[in-house]
């Protein structure tokens, strides 16, 4: 019986020291209430309002009614008109749009005849179900001449661009190298401030000249170097054992992967100047990660979320990086064309590192 009074005395005990620590009572709460409303809003996999860009050869009534048919489907989203191949394909190129539709200059002769592709459906292959969405659209039938039935044999045709062969460790490694930075440099940051204060550190740090911002900064600079050793492993590992191509320039992937590598961790040095203990931290840490993977067009389209939640996934880094990675290492893409993707980084870098120092005091309380 004492045995058992000594058990709930100490379970006593824990459920007080819970109850009095506000951050972990408000984690215990917060990361499942929060992560399912979340996801369950936001993972949608019937995809809607993909952004498309259409290049119309033909410019004629028909050719503009196959355009109206395939945006009435709701799939997609017409959001450019190409006046030439080359605007098209810098469109999809850039990732501005994750489908397209070309439409030949004598769609109705081909239409008639058939035999011949009068429209094709162009999928950005280096994103994950998009192939699967696209081949409903190539199903849809097509308007004939005026008083003839309209006919879909042979007429649309379904092109892959960046993964012609349709594999999924393409469109996956990429994107896994963001994927597995988001959750190291979080990790490795969240409890660097904590990690000081429990181990004594921070009583030696507070006596040296060292001002908040260069403590900031010398915290993130050995791990920049880590995160680009892991860049280099992944990619290594992805072209090696998967056949992965390496489209675009080496060096402009590496400059991207440094900004979004210093961005994450300025997120967990962020969370170090709140958290009070390393479980905190961690806890913290794993709370950001999930939704980044989930939202950030890692696992489905981006466009097919609801516009709230790709609001919400526009603050998380990964989501950027992603749409970087791949379009240098499948696309081709430069980095001048990411630079929307790179201000969002850097706005984000400079944000957390502002809130970090801002938070961390040479104190230690």
């Amino acid at each position: 019986m004492s045995s058992l009074v000594r058990m709930v005395s100490v379970a006593w005990k824990e459920t007080r020291q819970l109850l009095r620590d506000r951050i972990t009572f408000g984690l215990i709460v917060g990361i499942p209430a929060l992560q399912i409303v979340l996801f369950g809003y936001a993972i949608n996999f019937d995809v809607r309002d993909l952004q498309a860009v259409v290049l119309d050869q033909a410019r004629t009534s028909l050719s503009r009614q196959i355009v109206a048919d395939l945006a009435a489907t709701q799939v997609m989203r017409i959001a450019w008109q190409a006046d030439s191949e080359e605007e098209f394909r810098g469109i999809m190129a850039r990732g501005e749009a994750a489908i397209g539709v070309v439409i030949q200059p004598d769609v109705e002769r081909r239409i008639a005849e058939g035999g011949r592709s009068a429209v094709q459906i162009v999928v950005d292959g280096s994103q994950p179900s998009l192939e699967n969405i696209a081949q409903g659209l190539a199903g849809l039938p097509l308007a004939g001449r005026p008083g003839e039935a309209g006919t879909r044999d042979g007429a649309v045709a379904l092109r892959v661009e960046y993964n012609p062969e349709k594999r999924t460790a393409v469109q996956i490694v990429p994107a896994l190298v963001g994927t597995i930075l988001n959750i190291t440099m979080v990790i490795f940051t969240a409890g660097a401030i904590v990690r000081e204060r429990e181990r004594g550190n921070l009583e030696l740090l507070i006596t040296t000249p060292v001002s908040r911002g260069e403590l900031m900064l010398g915290k993130l600079l050995p791990y920049i170097a880590i995160g680009l050793i892991q860049t280099t492993l992944i990619l290594l590992l992805g072209h090696t054992l998967f056949d992965v191509p390496i489209v675009g320039s080496l060096v402009e992937l590496y400059a991207g992967a440094a900004l979004f590598i210093a961005a994450t961790l300025a997120l967990g040095l962020f969370i170090s100047t709140i958290a009070r203990t390393q479980f905190q931290a961690f806890q913290m840490a794993f709370m950001t990660m999930l939704p980044a993977i989930l939202m950030s067009g890692f696992v489905f389209p981006f466009d097919g979320m609801p516009q709230a939640a790709q609001w919400i996934a526009q603050v998380l880094p990964l989501t950027h990086f992603v749409e970087i990675v791949r379009g240098i290492v499948l696309r081709g893409a430069h980095l001048t064309d990411m630079h929307a993707q790179l201000a969002k980084l850097g706005a984000f870098f400079v944000v957390m590192m502002t809130a970090a120092t801002l938070r961390f005091h040479k104190r230690l309380d």
